[in-house]
């Protein structure tokens, strides 16, 4: 299969600076590191009169400084075909088991790291494809009128699908709640008959998790048969065990009879809420979900008094392992919520369910249509090193970048997505990953495994204490690795010695510095200091990991490699200090354009081009067509930053002149007059205090009024006391001469003193 050839990249070089001669590069590896644009040399001879050559160049720059191209090491990150069967255009048939619906199948990438390669995936949804319907419904006391609807569901359900796919087979399943306290009723008389007592049914069967009733099958009749076998039961609590349900549904593929060619549709059919994980604690179960198969012999959820309800995570991932389409069949009350649960559960969709059921067959009808007409690509094992970057091209031709998935689609639309890949850095030498890219639903796949290109060719024929090292270092891709105490391009000084007469070998130019006094020169090499704050390498010394700039205190701000005094990005960041973001995502707006199609995507925020384009997206117009005599005439409103409204008309010339012209003087809002203002403020202080001055002298006459009244009743108090006190007698003068005659008058009256 061939490879998908790269373009070649340019050559990077800031203010004048090369990045590969800046980096600082000791081997072929580390050269490969620096940008996906630098090449090694790895000829013997290559630089060897003057130390200062590097090896770390761009390729085209090495060729033109006497390195012959078959040692230049230059790898570039590329794809090639595994296997790429032809798409297929109907699905049911003698050859229904080679349907293809996703091209090519299998791929396999090189990658350089920093190198950016791309492929392209195409889907389309075959026409008369198989499906697998499984109904699972709500069983509890609430849902008897709507069961009493789907007794014959099997055959009119059939004669519908029948219409879509010519292949169609249907199961049945039920579900109430854990037969545990508090979630149903568990005292010796409810357990063969929960409704014991229950005047408005009084005999339903005992409680019950998930139930397996009828395998999926052609046979419709036995759809009718096992659903008009069945009655209700009861549980405690409002919300039911359908999780559990779903699940089991979902795992135990041999049991339900999921074909792995046929489209799989769960029909969910309930009148309430479900119950979620953490629920089980209140009955004891502490034991999460282990997401596996538990039914019995009987077809029936054997662990259900055993572990807890299943996580919405759990369930999602279930359910998109087995390629399953869940459809919500919840009624008008419930809607909302499950609605909100399709946003967590990829493959999901949410309709209105009748009180009994009577639309459950045009509902499903709609879910699968819905379905039908959507494509959505999801990334499974996704490696962490890599960077993944989806553009979606629909059935209107037009490339949605951080788009991966189309809708309003036909069936036999194809559709394709452009994947953009790039790795972050090397893994451990021999390290093989890989991914896999699936439609959401579909059983088809594309398996894409990754291998990297960190290692050079040359590095196979490294020799230890190679004659070329003078013993003394390791020859590897044309240049030596001198042992400790030994330098030299060719391992030829010791560490200590001084040629004076050639310390302008250390100076990066006449007049400098020796070593960017950053260094010693010795053997006519610069040995770097070492730095508290960083590494200091280069030639000279003249760089350094730390110097660059910075954004909120973070160097490179998080997103990039300081190399030289200047920031190497990560893949999906640009600019000086790597804070601006190449995402679009934040650019699309509702109808799946950048910025509307009316500006351009600028570090995560729409920069509106067109006249009278405005908001987040560029979504907002202040400019209308059809308000001129000229249909090629828009009129427009803008605000000025004295807001003044300016309204004018905009067209463009034949010449491609754009014509502004203004329809009035600018409509400015007039600013209060500052004498009115101030005049204003103290006269509502002056008002205000007056207020406050009457509320004051208000409160105070009240309380003195009031102290008055009760000083009045007091004193009225004591006057009646002095007036009718029987034993209050007022006193009177003293005289001596009365004494002696009340003292005479009555010692005569008594005939003595006694």
């Amino acid at each position: 299969m061939s490879a998908t050839r790269p373009q070649p990249l340019a050559p990077v070089c800031r203010s004048g600076l090369n990045v590969c001669m800046s980096g600082s590069a000791t081997s072929c590896e580390e050269c490969l590191l620096i940008h996906p644009s630098c090449a090694w040399c790895a000829q013997e001879d290559f630089g060897q009169v003057r130390t200062l050559n590097s090896r770390c160049d761009f390729s085209q720059n090495l060729q033109k400084r006497g390195c012959d191209a078959p040692f230049i090491e230059s790898p570039r990150s590329g794809s090639s075909l595994l296997r790429s069967k032809p798409l297929s255009s109907k699905g049911s048939g003698v050859t229904q088991y080679d349907v293809i619906q996703i091209y090519p199948q299998k791929i396999s990438l090189s990658l350089r790291p920093g190198d950016q390669t791309s492929f392209e995936v195409q889907v389309r949804p075959v026409e008369d494809y198989p499906v697998d319907l499984y109904y699972l419904m709500d069983l509890s006391l609430s849902m008897k009128d709507d069961l009493d609807t789907i007794r014959n569901l099997g055959t009119k359900l059939a004669e519908e699908m029948r219409k879509l796919t010519s292949n169609f087979r249907l199961g049945f399943g039920s579900f109430v709640d854990k037969n545990i306290s508090p979630f149903s009723y568990t005292a010796p008389k409810y357990q063969d008959n929960p409704c014991n007592g229950y005047k408005l049914f009084s005999n339903c069967v005992p409680t019950f998790d998930f139930r397996h009733l009828l395998s999926l099958t052609d046979k419709v009749d036995r759809f009718n048969e096992e659903v008009q076998k069945q009655m209700v039961s009861r549980n405690r609590d409002a919300p039911e065990g359908g999780f559990d349900a779903i699940l089991q549904a979902a795992v135990c593929k041999e049991k339900i009879g999921w074909r792995k060619e046929a489209y799989h549709l769960l029909v969910f059919a309930t009148d309430d809420i479900p119950h979620l994980a953490l629920d089980g604690k209140l009955g004891g179960l502490v034991h999460p979900h282990d997401g596996q198969c538990h039914l019995n012999d009987k077809n029936e959820y054997s662990a259900a008094n055993k572990m807890d309800y299943p996580s919405l995570a759990l369930l999602g991932e279930k359910l998109a392992e087995n390629n399953i389409f869940l459809i919500f069949a919840v009624t008008k009350r419930h809607y909302v919520l499950y609605k909100n649960l399709t946003a967590l559960i990829p493959g999901t969709t949410v309709e209105i369910l009748d009180q009994d059921s009577k639309n459950i067959i045009q509902l499903i009808v709609n879910a699968y249509n819905n379905i039908r007409s959507k494509v959505e690509l999801s990334v499974w094992d996704h490696p962490e090193d890599l960077n993944l970057a989806l553009t979606a091209t629909c059935q209107d031709g037009q490339p949605l970048t951080g788009l991966r998935k189309c809708a309003d689609l036909k069936i036999g639309d194809t559709v394709s997505f452009n994947v953009t890949v790039d790795a972050r850095g090397c893994p451990p030498k021999g390290t093989r990953k890989s991914f896999t890219i699936r439609p959401v639903g579909f059983k088809d796949r594309l398996e894409v495994s990754v291998d990297y290109h960190c290692d050079c060719r040359c590095t196979y024929f490294t020799k230890t204490n190679s004659s070329r090292c003078n013993s003394a270092g390791t020859y590897s891709c044309g240049m030596c690795r001198c042992e400790p105490g030994h330098l030299g391009v060719r391992c030829e000084c010791e560490e200590g010695e001084v040629d004076h007469q050639h310390l302008s070998a250390c100076r990066e130019a006449e007049g400098k510095q020796v070593c960017s006094g950053r260094g010693e020169c010795s053997c006519n090499q610069c040995l770097c200091y070492e730095s508290e704050f960083g590494k200091i390498y280069g030639t000279f010394c003249e760089c350094d990991d730390f110097s660059c700039a910075r954004h909120k205190g973070i160097l490179c701000s998080g997103h990039g490699e300081c190399h030289c005094g200047e920031c190497k990005c990560h893949a999906g960041y640009i600019g000086d200090n790597c804070n601006c973001s190449t995402e679009t995502t934040s650019c699309v707006s509702d109808d799946g354009k950048i910025c509307s199609g009316r500006g351009s995507c600028v570090c995560g925020r729409c920069q509106c081009t067109e006249p009278g384009a405005f908001g987040d997206t560029c979504e907002g117009d202040q400019c209308e067509s059809g308000q001129t005599d000229d249909s090629n005439t828009v009129q427009c409103v803008y605000k000025t930053e004295n807001d003044c409204v300016m309204k004018f008309t905009y067209s463009e010339h034949a010449n491609g002149q754009s014509i502004l012209t203004a329809l009035k003087e600018p409509e400015c809002a007039v600013a209060p007059n500052a004498m009115t203002v101030l005049l204003a403020v103290v006269g509502s202080i002056l008002l205000m205090g007056i207020v406050l001055l009457a509320l004051w002298k208000l409160v105070i006459t009240i309380h003195d009024h009031r102290e008055f009244a009760r000083f009045q009743s007091a004193r009225s108090r004591a006057r009646y006391e002095m007036a009718s006190n029987p034993v209050y007698k007022q006193s009177i003068p003293f005289h001596p001469m009365e004494t002696d005659f009340h003292m005479h008058s009555i010692k005569s009256c008594n005939g003595g003193v006694h």
